[in-house]
């Protein structure tokens, strides 16, 4: 990977403890930095599918499970995704990172408190986005 693409991303903090933080059940211990990152994207798409799947049924249960789902999915991004960023190295492309990722977690809450599917489908859109630019930045398809 070359150093320009390392900068532009920007330098991760504590990946270990910003992928803890945020509560995502998988093992780290193994993981680089760059693979910890791309398991907080798996996991917030996940949550946010699984917020999806509960807002479509409309069940007594699914309106706590989706709850449930999109303040995990809005802890990854805020606790795992935009904690990782590098404020001081990474410049105007990890400020813009942050700011995306306050977006995001607006539009999680607005899907939330109006049932929007699609908020939560342009939130996982975003978050694909960026893990598959994330992915080819360490050469992984």
């Amino acid at each position: 990977m070359k150093d320009e693409e390392k900068n532009m991303f920007a330098a991760m903090h504590n990946p270990r403890a910003a992928y803890g933080k945020a509560g995502v059940e998988m093992s780290v211990e193994t993981a680089d930095p760059h693979q910890l990152v791309l398991m907080l994207f798996d996991g917030a798409m996940l949550s946010v599918a699984s917020a999806s799947l509960h807002m479509q049924r409309r069940g007594p249960q699914d309106i706590a499970s989706k709850g449930e789902a999109i303040s995990k999915a809005i802890n990854i991004i805020a606790n795992g995704l935009k904690a990782s960023l590098d404020m001081d190295s990474g410049g105007e492309l990890a400020a813009k990172l942050a700011a995306l990722y306050d977006y995001m977690c607006a539009r999680l809450l607005h899907a939330n408190l109006h049932n929007q599917p699609a908020a939560l489908d342009e939130v996982s859109h975003l978050l694909a986005e960026l893990k598959s630019a994330w992915a080819q930045i360490g050469g992984k398809p």
